[in-house]
């Protein structure tokens, strides 16, 4: 075991800053002093470190090795000890053999980037790097798994997706001026703890206690009575899942029809509000969208719909579309409609009011921008113009040559022969895991660089032992943070693991690009060389900037933080003319006529309400919500020891209504299948009435452990939901991910427990 440390090394997580020392055995961890509200999420460092999956040395799948016979990837097989010198030399051979004979576009650098806070050892960038200088490009993917088709969609409606999540309305005005805040599909705080590039203070809590005490009226619209904390007093207004458009219409239906809209904000800052007036009121198909229609599909009584929609002029009044509502079939139409019904209550641009997307969504939103700019690693240039939406990865890897249509363009999968993965988990992130085992059997060679045994490292051919956050020197930052963080090393790396750019600067040797790579730098010289930007703002601005050195030794250094001043949208409001948005009119557009030009059956020119095409039947009766847990980042750290208090008997707990848990036998505690056409897992149960009758929810995250054999739709003992969810796109606009939501039955489970081995490494020689 490792000897234990006296100092305590300053660090910084997605889900906070903290401090921590090794004892010898397990990481012992201090959050921030100065966050008012630290996540949790912090203590499953505390035995991640010495876990027994974490991969200790380079790993090559046997029967990669032995590619005389062409053998299907399979979560059982045997993994062959490689030194670092042979795996790379292995590796190397094979980029080189790829790229000679199918070019660099027949790579895809698939990682997801939420491995690190660190602004350098992140490796998303590492390897996106290394593919720019190593093969001159690789197909990418575009946009994300959280916010798929609000990336595509608000572009086009009002602006760029960043701008109008991150710097628009903040937690401070709502704190001050807001008088109703309408969340759609809430804001839950679990989300909230999670932040790219860290975060030193948690300040949602806070900010919705104090609007509560001003008198603030919040409204939690969600299946799920926690999509709201206790602190913010808010009405839980319980929807069918999914039907959050048909409410919003008719919300906007009765603001029209009373003559509760702003009309002199539509005539001057919207466009096209009379083609969608004629659909409002069902002018043209017979069905005015009114608080009577709504009240079916959505659960909700009309007199209710009518009193809440008449309540909503009477002060400051914000709409805000949570990540989750975009994550399903038609997720373009929400976020759209959104910003309609804001539109609608002519206070967009006000402080405190008007429109947010994604606000609570991560811990990033509503907070001001940093005046100076943060330490970011350049990924190089990309000689290869293919990519995909990310969600559509499967399509890519069974379909190459295939036809599809984004954003307005045809487009064609590219023929992948190479899948090279850095700091994720797809096993996670994707929909349909029995699909994506077929899919990822269609590239010659799969590359990982991992930290522990993770689904996709023991679906991977090449296995390269990566080292852990705090086993690394790093910089943490973010845009939204007012304080960067010299990310401390806390405990020696585990086994023969490397840092990414270690691996990256030998393989990139091998290749002759490692000048190009590496830039004559190494770890240290990389982090004193991205730290300096920062550091000439702040000495320009006439603000502590300390040299990295200096920098190194405090531990930490306060940055200035940008004006509260509303961004693009409060400045559009101001002045229309001079500061136009980038849409084509430059106005706030209601109706789009470049999406009417694409003719898409699926995404309408203006927002609409578009009904599932897999809902509820008698054979899979319940609506599942595959939502982000609380007691981890996406699947991160699942075998820590927070992630793991949170199990029951091993397993993921699912929780559902009582009504449904008494007509099937259910109780609190028991072990039980929930399945569909696509797959079946186990989870064990939760009964409560903070979740809707006829709905049952089940984190992702849970990492994918199926039953061994060789079933086509093995059953996974541990809880992933993903073995259930739909494998399609939003909508042909943007080829979002539908993962939220689908449909399942859940029965109670009578058999013998399968063990649990999702963290177990995979047999060795």
């Amino acid at each position: 075991m490792d000897q234990a440390r006296e100092d305590w090394a300053p660090h910084s997580a997605h889900w906070g800053a903290f401090s921590a020392r090794w004892n010898g055995e397990t990481l012992d961890v201090t959050p921030y002093e100065g966050d008012p509200a630290p996540s949790p999420i912090l203590q499953n460092f505390t035995t991640a470190m010495r876990h027994k999956a974490r991969i200790l040395r380079p790993m090559v799948r046997k029967a990669w090795l032995d590619r005389s016979v062409r053998t299907e990837r399979t979560f059982d097989q045997e993994f062959v000890e490689c030194s670092w010198d042979k795996v790379l030399d292995l590796l190397a051979s094979e980029l080189s053999r790829v790229k000679t004979e199918h070019g660099a576009a027949a790579v895809f650098g698939g990682s997801y980037g939420w491995s690190s806070a660190g602004r350098f050892h992140h490796a998303q960038s590492q390897v996106h790097r290394f593919l720019n200088m190593a093969f001159g490009g690789y197909v990418r993917s575009v946009n994300s798994y959280s916010a798929g088709a609000s990336a595509v969609i608000l572009p086009r409606v009002m602006g760029g997706y960043e701008a109008v999540s991150r710097h628009n309305v903040t937690w401070d005005q709502i704190a001050e001026h807001s008088d109703i805040v309408l969340a759609f599909g809430g804001m839950a705080l679990k989300n909230s703890h999670v932040a790219s590039g860290g975060i030193s203070r948690h300040i949602e809590r806070d900010a919705m206690a104090t609007a509560a005490r001003r008198g603030a009226a919040f409204y939690c619209i969600s299946p799920l009575r926690d999509d709201m904390p206790a602190e913010a007093d808010a009405q839980w207004l319980p929807i069918k899942v999914g039907t959050d458009v048909a409410l919003m219409l008719a919300l906007a239906h009765t603001l029209l029809t009373e003559d509760l809209c702003d009309k002199a904000f539509i005539e001057r800052y919207c466009t096209g509000f009379e083609n969608f007036e004629r659909y409002l009121l069902g002018r043209d198909d017979g069905t005015p969208k009114d608080a009577a229609w709504a009240a079916d599909i959505t659960g909700n009584s009309s007199r209710a719909i009518v009193d809440l929609a008449r309540r909503l002029p009477r002060g400051r009044t914000l709409i805000a579309v949570s990540h989750s509502l975009q994550r399903a079939q038609y997720g373009e139409q929400p976020v759209w409609m959104g910003a309609v019904l804001a539109a609608m209550l002519g206070q967009i641009g006000l402080p405190g009011g008007g429109y947010n997307y994604a606000l609570g969504a991560l811990g990033h939103t509503g907070r001001r921008l940093n005046a100076v700019p943060i330490p970011t690693l350049s990924q190089g240039k990309n000689g290869v113009s293919n990519f995909i939406p990310v969600a559509r990865v499967s399509d890519m890897l069974l379909n190459p040559g295939k036809p599809f249509d984004y954003n307005g363009r045809s487009m064609h999968y590219p023929d992948i022969k190479l899948v090279y993965w850095a700091g994720g988990n797809p096993f996670h992130h994707h929909q349909d895991i029995n699909r994506m085992r077929r899919a990822f059997n269609a590239p010659q060679t799969i590359v990982v660089h991992e930290s522990a045994w993770t689904p996709m490292a023991k679906f991977a051919d090449i296995v390269l032992p990566a080292t852990m956050t705090l086993e690394r020197d790093d910089i943490g930052a973010a845009g939204t943070d007012p304080r960067l963080v010299a990310m401390r090393r806390a405990v020696d790396p585990i086994g023969e693991a490397r840092d990414d750019f270690d691996i990256f600067a030998d393989l990139s040797r091998r290749l002759g690009v490692e000048q190009a790579f590496t830039e004559g730098r190494n770890s240290r010289q990389w982090l004193a060389h991205l730290y300096e930007p920062t550091r000439k703002a702040l000495t320009e601005a006439g603000w502590d900037a300390p040299d990295f050195d200096e920098f190194w030794q405090r531990g930490e250094l306060a940055l200035p933080s940008g004006p509260d001043d509303g961004g693009f949208l409060r400045a559009f409001r101001n002045d229309p003319v001079s500061n136009k948005l980038s849409t084509p009119s430059g106005k706030i557009e209601i109706y789009s006529k470049a999406i009417a030009g694409f003719g898409y059956d699926d995404c309408p020119p203006h927002p609409a309400w578009l009904p599932s095409t897999e809902p509820p039947t008698s054979r899979h009766p319940l609506t599942l919500i595959a939502n982000q847990p609380a007691t981890r980042l996406h699947s991160q750290l699942d075998f820590g020891a927070y992630s793991q208090s949170s199990k029951i008997a091993g397993r993921e707990v699912v929780r559902l209504h009582p009504d449904d848990a008494r007509r099937r036998g259910i109780a609190n505690g028991d072990i039980v299948r929930l399945f569909n056409d696509r797959g079946a897992c186990l989870a064990a149960a939760a009964v409560t009435d903070d979740v809707m009758s006829g709905v049952i929810q089940l984190s992702t995250g849970a990492w994918y452990d199926p039953e061994p054999g060789a079933a086509e739709q093995p059953l996974c003992v541990h809880g992933n939901p993903n073995v259930l969810t739909r494998d399609i796109g939003t909508s042909r606009l943007a080829q979002g991910c539908c993962g939220q939501v689908t449909v399942v039955e859940c029965e109670k489970y009578s058999g013998a427990l399968p063990p649990i081995r999702a963290f177990d490494p995979p047999d060795q020689r």
